[in-house]
């Protein structure tokens, strides 16, 4: 009897069941209309018609005078006579690696110090203050303190005897001294990431180790770095999305890539060009490169980390 009773009515337990997941689709899909259509307009079309410019040649507003010409602008970037390639993208991977790796590796040391001392929170905090600090205000500081005449640095080699440094003039350490400027104003999120990862590792890991007869060294390197790899890959992979994407720094502290183009980066020369020059073809063209250069970075990334037994990612 119960059986045959089970049996009558498990199929309108099932389409009840298939009802209300239904409606609870239609509604989620209600609920995330919003930022759908926002992401459409604002984010979906803008991708779509700039992939399409990057086959083009247009100096922008009227759509009329859109000139079709293929992969010209890409044969232009790496084979033209622009100049694009050396040194645009030679400074862009050596701002982001330079910029990104000391960052990493200070944060790394001083997180590790941090995590050991009294008053944790407030270290966190002054280290953290320059990233909540305007760009503009950080480039144009960094500017007159980098100053040939009257800046801070200049004025304390000089009373040491040393000879006057013009940093921001020098083709040769200009895109240095930006990189110095960049680790200095960035390296407050790297170090709340890494110093929040240092502090979820168990105690009981070092102290077996201890026990083990390890010393700080090997503590360091086979106890914390392993179990940091996690947060180490997120600092990383966004540290160089971020490197690889910058020029606003730039932009305040050089003006135009300057001198002699020693600081110009691909970013840079992409506003320059939908800007400045009004090629918003080749601007265009060098956005769709600096993606594919940004995915395979961060794909190598993710497989060297995979390898290493970063699971999770």
């Amino acid at each position: 009897m119960g059986y045959e009773l089970n049996k009558q009515i498990a199929p309108q337990v099932k389409q009840g069941r298939k009802k209300m997941i239904t409606q609870q689709g239609v509604m989620g899909y209600i609920f995330m209309l919003p930022s759908l259509v926002f992401y459409f307009i604002f984010l979906l079309i803008p991708l779509v018609f700039s992939l399409f410019l990057s086959f083009t040649e247009w100096g922008g507003f009227d759509f009329s005078l859109i000139k079709w010409v293929g992969f010209k602008n890409y044969k232009d970037f790496f084979f033209g006579g622009h100049g694009f390639l050396y040194p645009v993208l030679t400074n862009t991977l050596i701002f982001a690696f330079g910029s990104v790796l000391v960052s990493f590796f200070i944060a790394l040391v001083i997180s590790y110090m941090i995590t050991r001392l009294r008053l944790e929170g407030f270290w966190r905090t002054l280290y953290f203050l320059p990233m909540v600090t305007n760009v503009v205000a950080v480039g144009n500081v960094w500017d007159f303190m980098y100053d040939p005449t009257n800046g801070l640095i200049n004025s304390f080699l000089n009373t040491l005897g040393l000879p006057t440094v013009k940093f921001m003039d020098n083709p040769h350490i200009a895109l240095y001294s930006v990189i110095i400027v960049a680790v200095w104003s960035g390296i407050g999120s790297a170090i709340l990431i890494l110093s929040a990862g240092l502090k979820n590792i168990p105690d009981s890991y070092y102290e077996a180790a201890t026990i083990d007869g390890a010393g700080s060294f090997r503590l360091f390197w086979n106890v914390t770095v392993p179990l940091l790899k996690p947060s180490i890959l997120f600092v990383l992979i966004t540290g160089f999305i971020g490197g690889l994407q910058s020029f606003n720094l730039i932009l305040v502290m050089t003006g135009d890539g300057g001198p002699g183009n020693s600081t110009n980066v691909l970013g840079l020369e992409m506003y320059n060009q939908a800007f400045k020059y009004g090629q918003w073809g080749m601007a265009s063209a060098m956005a769709f490169i600096l993606f594919v250069i940004v995915l395979i970075i961060t794909l190598i990334q993710l497989r060297v980390f995979r390898s290493g037994g970063v699971e999770n990612y």
